[in-house]
């Protein structure tokens, strides 16, 4: 650990490459995309539960927790479930370079959420890079339309997927003002395994009978893209500045796009390539600003 803490950059490649595989993973999947979303939910709860209730501290603070809180974690959970919902769906539909791109606006609209119910203020330029990302965005879509295979309506779910992981990043702002890291996410991740499961159930799906794709695919994306990915940025955070680490998970739909093109052949159009540097350059952009 001391020569990780040496060598952050290393940490920051592993973190990089663990949410690029996210997409991947999904992609490998045979199981309905809620049922693959389930699985990854109910596997990290599964692998975070020793560490929250072996932690006294933690123990205390989750048996503490208020009605208000509790509440605005399942809502934060609610809008989570339909970011992976949506997004793992869009995955099916459309390229992992296009899907994951527009994922990147998040932080669009996360600004735009916290200047409408937030009472934030938006600068001329951050307006200026918002534009700038939602002109790449109808680029990518429009070379999308053309190709046909639901390709079009996927890059429509992946921007709702974008919006949904805005808002549970909007309410998160709000809920860990009472609430440490580990236990605000172990309510929400709960309260988001259990909307999937209700999701399956309700449209028919079974949580079995995929030949063991769906539970492999959960418990690799829990372990790579959730604690080999997310888990690693928080800690990055540490060592490097936010706008670093935020820049750096732009790298996401260069590493995934480039998976998808060796183990897929999806190699995107010159329109799609165009679209996509837009968009990261707008989120730059944005991220300098702030």
């Amino acid at each position: 650990m001391k020569y990780l803490e040496k060598h952050p950059m290393i940490m920051i490649v592993i973190g990089i490459t663990g949410i690029s595989m996210s997409a991947i993973f999904v992609k490998y999947s045979k199981a309905p995309s809620v049922v693959t979303a389930a699985y990854r939910l109910l596997w990290t709860v599964f692998l975070m539960t020793p560490v929250v209730w072996g932690s006294r501290s933690g123990r205390r603070e989750l048996l503490a927790t208020g009605k208000k809180a509790v509440m605005l974690c399942a809502a934060s959970g609610i809008f989570l479930a339909l970011h992976f919902y949506t997004w793992f769906e869009s995955l099916k539909l459309t390229t992992v370079a296009s899907s994951t791109t527009i994922i990147c606006t998040e932080v669009i609209w996360v600004a735009l959420g916290y200047c409408l119910f937030l009472k934030g203020k938006l600068t001329g330029k951050a307006a200026a890079a918002i534009a700038v990302t939602l002109c790449g965005s109808l680029m990518v879509a429009y070379s999308d339309s053309g190709m046909g295979g639901g390709r079009f309506y996927g890059d429509v779910l992946a921007l709702f997927a974008a919006v949904a992981v805005a808002c549970y990043t909007l309410i998160g702002r709000v809920a860990r003002t009472s609430l440490s890291t580990m236990v605000y996410t172990y309510i929400v991740y709960g309260f988001s395994a259990a909307v999937l499961v209700i999701l399956t159930v309700v449209q028919g799906y079974s949580m079995t009978g995929y030949g063991g794709s769906a539970a492999l695919t959960g418990f690799l994306l829990a372990v790579f893209s959730t604690i080999l990915g997310h888990s690693i940025f928080s800690w990055c955070l540490r060592f490097f500045s936010p706008a670093f680490v935020s820049a750096s998970k732009l790298c996401e739909p260069v590493v995934a796009g480039a998976f998808a093109a060796l183990l897929f052949g999806e190699i995107p159009g010159a329109l799609q390539i165009v679209g996509g540097a837009v968009i990261i350059g707008g989120v730059i952009f944005y991220s300098r600003v702030e």
